[in-house]
């Protein structure tokens, strides 16, 4: 099995059975975007505890990559720091902007994503839970020039 079939398989997991799919009664913070290029939908939801990401959950609707990224991110930053989540969040968007080589980070499960940087057009699909939580933990941060 090559790397882009494994990788594929983690996508096509991650959107078959998401992780941290549904909402959090208790969310400290909240918010829904929406892709109008290709009809995606992202609400997140954060409990977050002395700076921490305690808790997140994710709804929506859309196409396999924008559901996986979703699925991938609140993966990556359940349990981190607010601080440590927003460097993990620009490092993936640099990366999907083709500013950051792939190579020059450590991603883990993330780094099934970067083929998408291949295909611009599906760069915004990936990147739309990550401006989700770019609106939540930093908001005074320019949006992505791409999403």
């Amino acid at each position: 099995m090559s790397l882009d079939d494994l990788y594929r398989e983690v996508i096509m997991d991650h959107y078959r059975m998401p992780r941290n799919q549904g909402s959090l009664p208790d969310a400290s913070a909240c918010t829904k975007l929406h892709n109008p290029l290709c009809g995606d939908d992202i609400h997140l939801e954060l409990k977050i505890e002395n700076g921490t990401i305690a808790d997140v959950r994710f709804a929506g609707r859309g196409c396999s990559i924008s559901q996986a990224s979703a699925s991938l991110m609140t993966q990556a930053i359940k349990g981190k720091t607010v601080e440590e989540a927003a460097e993990l969040m620009r490092q993936f968007r640099s990366v999907m902007q083709g500013k950051l080589d792939a190579n020059q980070v450590e991603l883990g499960d993330l780094e099934a994503l970067f083929g998408v940087a291949k295909f611009p057009v599906r760069v915004k699909c990936a990147v739309l839970p990550w401006e989700a939580l770019r609106t939540l933990i930093t908001p005074d941060e320019a949006p992505d020039e791409e999403g």
